[in-house]
């Protein structure tokens, strides 16, 4: 079996976007959203609307599900339950290795830097999805 920690670093690093997964009374909620993962904090970041209808959700109830969304041809993805709160860390903190990551990220941060708010994810395991034989939940 493929070392399923390096896969997860691996997709983490590739994959651009998450479906992000929220629940208000029962009524369940996703989008796709773009994200950085900080490996050493071991946090998810991803950037939003200041005081739009997914923050208002997030004071609602915390606790978020994701999928990473694959690339192309892939079907390898990363699949996890965590809790969002808005991130202490600035977008422009995270500019350097969001735009490093995401090159067209850099038109976010010049056209709506000013009107968009960082949150992050936190998670301590993840299920790691390689294909329908090789699968395995990790402890981050």
């Amino acid at each position: 079996m493929t070392d399923m920690n390096q896969a997860f670093h691996t997709m983490m690093e590739e994959q651009l976007e998450i479906a992000l997964a929220t629940s208000v009374a029962n009524q369940p909620n996703v989008r796709i959203v773009n994200f950085l993962y900080d490996k050493k904090a071991n946090r998810l970041y991803f950037s939003t609307f200041k005081g739009n209808d997914k923050v208002k959700e997030f004071s609602q109830n915390p606790q978020v599900a994701f999928t990473t969304v694959p690339k192309g041809q892939e079907t390898g993805h990363i699949r996890a339950q965590g809790t969002v709160a808005k991130s202490a860390k600035s977008l422009y903190e995270l500019a350097e290795p969001w735009v490093k990551k995401i090159p067209s990220f850099q038109q976010n941060i010049d056209q709506a830097g000013t009107m968009l708010d960082v949150y992050e994810i936190t998670f301590n395991q993840a299920q790691v999805i390689l294909d329908m034989e090789n699968q395995a939940v990790i402890e981050l």
